[in-house]
C-alpha cells in the first residue's frame, strides 16, 4: 500500500442493502462480516476499529445468550441486540461506503476545462 493515497470504497444502494440484509437476516450473528469487508478493502484505522467492536460484541453476546438461565429471556440483552443492529444498519447504509464520484467529462482539444469570464456571475 502506498502512503498518501486515498483508498475509496464506493458502494451503490443495492450493495448497501445487501450487507444490511445479511446483518438482519442472520439476526446479528454475522454482524461483523460487512465491517471486515470494508476494513480489508479500504484499510482505514476507523474501519478496523468498527470491525473489532462488532467482533467483540459477537464474542460477548453469544456466550451471554447461551448461558442465560432466565426462561423469558433477558430484557437488557434484547435491547442491546436491537440497538446494535440499528447502529450497524445506520453505518452500512450511510457511513461505511463512499459516495460514487462521477469522472470529469473529457474536454475537446484546445479548450480549457475551466469556465472563462467574470467569476461573480454578471
Amino acid at each position: 500500500m502506498t502512503t498518501g493515497t486515498e483508498r475509496r470504497l464506493p458502494g451503490g444502494w443495492i450493495q448497501r442493502v445487501a450487507w444490511t440484509a445479511l446483518v438482519w437476516g442472520s439476526l446479528g450473528l454475522l454482524i461483523w462480516v460487512p465491517f471486515l469487508y470494508v476494513a480489508i478493502r479500504r484499510g482505514l484505522a476507523s474501519d478496523w476499529v468498527a470491525f473489532a467492536a462488532f467482533a467483540l460484541y459477537e464474542c460477548i453476546t453469544l456466550p451471554w445468550a447461551l448461558t442465560s438461565t432466565e426462561e423469558d429471556g433477558d430484557a437488557f440483552m434484547g435491547v442491546a441486540v436491537v440497538v446494535t443492529l440499528l447502529v450497524a444498519t445506520w453505518l452500512l447504509l450511510l457511513a461505511a461506503f463512499d459516495k460514487k464520484v462521477r469522472p470529469m467529462q473529457p474536454v475537446a482539444y484546445g479548450q480549457s476545462p475551466y469556465q472563462q469570464g467574470y467569476p461573480y456571475g454578471r
